[in-house]
């Protein structure tokens, strides 16, 4: 005869501990709907910290890629970066070489995610054709227009602009691309009517062309950041960190100070961008300081880190 007793037979202990139990259920009253949620709440887990990643726009490091692109990416990935922007003379790389600086990131845990380019890029041709291998190869998501084609432009100029861009933006999304546009202080003066060109461009393309903030030329220009991303939910995908402060670039002052030197409003900003803006990634930009390339790349990051933990 076996030894094991069978699975529906109890102990005395285990039968006084299992009435006990329910006699003591029937008896308790019945818990509040909103007790039952405040208990829910506390035993559900924290949601994830969504992540965002920190990367540099190429231009910051321009000398120093000129002189040797290897080891320009393997040195911002040691200080940290994640990511980087590659600028318009990617394009005249070959097909090959393309692959060969997608290895290059792959290897080094670095991403590519979008690009800087003229406005050949964003018109029907070979260029454009030659910018969608090259950003497909380097795994780039946006192709963003470095600046406008012309300079002063009227009215007229800005929305003709909007609509090559809408344009572009169709062209661009069947190859699982987006077309984009990085503003400059300019861009955030009045025209004729009254709108500013920024506001033109915005309501003149897609909900998915990509409004690339670049934070510094928008604070030089008296223009409100926090504001602007309100205004455009979901189309801030991606942001330059540029930092500006009064004063003149002689005494290391307007664009030359390292992020979080100047005026930016970096946390209401970051706030802004997390919840409404749609930011995907940041991007470093620096067009010079008192410091090397590499030093005031590495620096910026620093800030930027002691930043994003509330230091």
């Amino acid at each position: 005869m076996s030894s094991l007793k069978p699975e529906t037979s109890l102990s005395r202990r285990d039968f006084l501990a299992r009435t006990g139990a329910a006699a003591m259920l029937s008896g308790a009253p019945l818990l509040a709907d909103a007790e039952l949620s405040r208990i829910a709440t506390v035993a559900a887990p924290p949601a994830p910290v969504k992540r965002y990643p920190i990367g540099i726009e190429l231009y910051a490091v321009r000398k120093e890629l000129a002189r040797d692109l290897p080891n320009t990416l393997a040195t911002v990935r040691r200080y940290g970066y994640q990511v980087v922007e590659f600028y318009s003379p990617y394009l005249s790389w070959t097909l090959p070489y393309a692959k060969e600086v997608r290895t290059m990131l792959d290897d080094l845990g670095l991403r590519c995610y979008s690009t800087h380019n003229g406005f050949a890029a964003l018109t029907s041709g070979d260029t454009m054709t030659k910018a969608i291998e090259i950003n497909q190869i380097l795994g780039a998501r946006h192709i963003v227009l470095a600046s406008p084609p012309f300079e002063n432009g009227a009215e007229d100029e800005w929305k003709r602009l909007a609509g090559q861009l809408t344009t572009a933006s169709e062209g661009l999304r069947p190859h699982g691309l987006l077309a984009g546009f990085h503003n400059h202080d300019a861009e955030w003066a009045a025209l004729s009517s009254g709108q500013r060109v920024m506001d033109v461009l915005a309501a003149g393309t897609p909900a998915d062309f990509v409004l690339q903030l670049d934070v510094g030329t928008c604070v030089k220009a008296g223009a409100d950041p926090v504001a602007w991303v309100k205004a455009n939910p979901g189309r801030i995908r991606s942001v330059h960190l540029k930092d500006w402060a009064p004063g003149e670039e002689s005494a290391e002052k307007g664009y030359r100070v390292l992020f979080g030197e100047g005026v930016a409003p970096w946390k209401p900003l970051m706030a802004a961008l997390e919840s409404v803006g749609g930011v995907e990634f940041y991007l470093m930009e620096q067009e010079g300081s008192r410091f090397s390339e590499f030093e005031t790349a590495r620096r910026c990051l620093a800030r930027w880190t002691a930043l994003r933990r509330g230091r």
